[in-house]
């Protein structure tokens, strides 16, 4: 039950969204038979229970004061709870901020106090453990002293992953919620090119009928929109693993029939690419990755393992989807979705995008003139209007002169047989690399391997072997040189 403070106590005085919300939760992501799965975390839940659950929890919020224009924070982990919480809220109107439920209570008192929200929904218990896929949980709302109304008119609030930084606040509307939807439904429409993995002339993204079992969290874009929404949006029933190891996503994999899609990052597939002796899945049509470039050879691995593509998609916390190759006949270069328009402007991938997606932020080299400055280096193919990502922008670097790119360094690396993983910055005038290496690797014959393969001015001259690297809330590799160098003095 939802407690925490009275109506008369909190005065919502911000206009409601100009896009409408309430309209558009039940029009397009909670309508369909009342009879049909929807949502799967433990136990199936129908389309008439999941409406049930978020009118109580739109009747409990509505009874604390929250309405449009009102602020929360979401901090509940992947549950029941989170999506009608999620769907209640923005049935009344109020802006939502997304708080990944790991994140400590230091933490989540810093983006609280960035984001000024005036209500705090959190869980009545403890999330379950870390392999845990979903918890159950029961939601519990605090108003907090300090909370503002919405200044603005967007939906959802967002944190970016941090992997690189301190975490950017990302806004959008419910319109453009809605037009990375419509990206989805399209996807769901092109069929898989002669060539592919899959059988040729199968769908694409998962639509009706099908099911989604998904790796990637719920607070970021992939998951919350890529899995959560589009799933609702496309009645594909979803799907998330009790268990999030090799063994528990193959077992959600096998408990239905209905032709299966994975969505999650890299690491998901990594670890399912190590699988021993999976079992056969018929029903597995495809895996779909996205937050990282794929390592060189991943794909063909996993589809050698379990017979169907890997795909992979390029997006931002900023946009959604941007560009994909489903059956991963165009890999690394992909498609852009509907709509999409994209320029490079020394070598740096640009989006079009009508309004900036940081509030109250005025920074002409995030977003300027109707374009979005991804940060990433690319190459735009002009007769096909491909898009390849090389990677970060800021990851050429100069040693002695001589123009280096780190991303080229680190996908070397990860092509050495020893190592998994790899992770290369460049701190203090040099270039470091920290490798997620096999049991039995070689110090010697990994540096061996580097000595052929690279430069000698490309070459790092620290490297540090470790079991595992250190990972964000979502899963993407940690690029701050002193929590890495932390992960190797541990």
């Amino acid at each position: 039950m939802l407690t925490g403070f009275s109506p008369s106590s909190l005065p919502f005085s911000a206009p409601p969204h100009a896009d409408a919300p309430d309209s558009w939760v039940d029009r397009l992501l909670l309508a369909g038979p009342g009879g049909e799965e929807c949502l799967h975390l433990g136990a199936p839940l129908d389309r008439d229970a999941l409406r049930t659950l978020v009118d109580e929890q739109a009747a409990q919020l509505t009874a604390t004061g929250l309405g449009p224009g009102g602020t929360v924070a979401l901090r509940l982990p992947p549950s029941v709870a989170f999506v009608a919480a999620l769907l209640a809220c923005w049935r009344l109107g109020a802006q939502v901020a997304l708080l990944d439920h790991r994140l400590t209570d230091h933490e989540v008192d810093a983006a609280v106090a960035r984001l000024a929200p005036q209500v705090l929904v959190g869980s009545a218990h403890r999330p379950a453990a870390a392999l845990r896929g979903f918890s159950v949980v029961e939601p519990v709302a605090v108003r907090l002293p300090d909370g503002r109304p919405a200044r603005t008119g967007h939906a959802l609030v967002q944190l970016s992953s941090g992997s690189t930084g301190p975490a950017k606040v990302i806004a959008r509307t419910a319109s453009d919620l809605l037009r990375e939807l419509d990206c989805y439904r399209r996807l769901a429409d092109v069929r898989d090119a002669p060539g592919s993995a899959a059988r040729p002339g199968s769908p694409g993204f998962p639509g009706e009928g099908e099911r989604v079992v998904l790796l990637s969290s719920v607070v970021h874009v992939l998951g919350l929109v890529g899995g959560l929404l589009n799933s609702l949006y496309a009645r594909a029933a979803l799907t998330v693993p009790e268990r999030m190891t090799a063994a528990g996503i193959l077992a959600a994999v096998a408990a239905g029939e209905r032709p299966t899609t994975l969505i999650g990052v890299p690491f998901h597939a990594e670890l399912l690419a190590g699988a021993a002796a999976p079992p056969p899945l018929p029903q597995l049509r495809r895996m779909v990755v996205a937050g990282e470039l794929v390592r060189p050879g991943l794909p063909a691995l996993f589809t050698a393992r379990y017979g169907v593509p890997l795909g992979t998609m390029y997006g931002m916390t900023e946009t959604g989807v941007i560009a994909t190759d489903l059956d991963g006949t165009l890999h690394p270069a992909k498609r852009p979705v509907h709509g999409m328009r994209l320029r490079l402007v020394g070598g740096e991938l640009r989006i079009g995008a009508a309004a900036s997606p940081y509030p109250g932020l005025d920074d002409p080299t995030r977003w300027s003139n109707g374009w979005l400055h991804t940060r990433d280096a690319a190459e735009l193919d002009e007769a096909t209007g491909h898009v390849t990502v090389l990677g970060r922008l800021d990851s050429q670097v100069s040693i002695g002169g001589l123009k280096v790119d780190l991303t080229e360094v680190e996908q070397t690396l990860t092509a050495l047989p020893a190592v998994r993983e790899a992770v290369v910055v460049f701190e203090d005038g040099a270039i470091e690399a920290y490798l997620a290496t096999e049991p039995d690797a070689d110090l010697a014959s990994v540096q061996d391997g580097i000595t052929r393969r690279l430069a000698g001015y490309k070459r790092p001259r620290r490297l540090a072997l470790l079991p595992h690297l250190p990972r964000t809330a979502t899963g993407k590799l940690l690029r701050d040189p002193a929590a890495l160098r932390g992960a190797a003095a541990r």
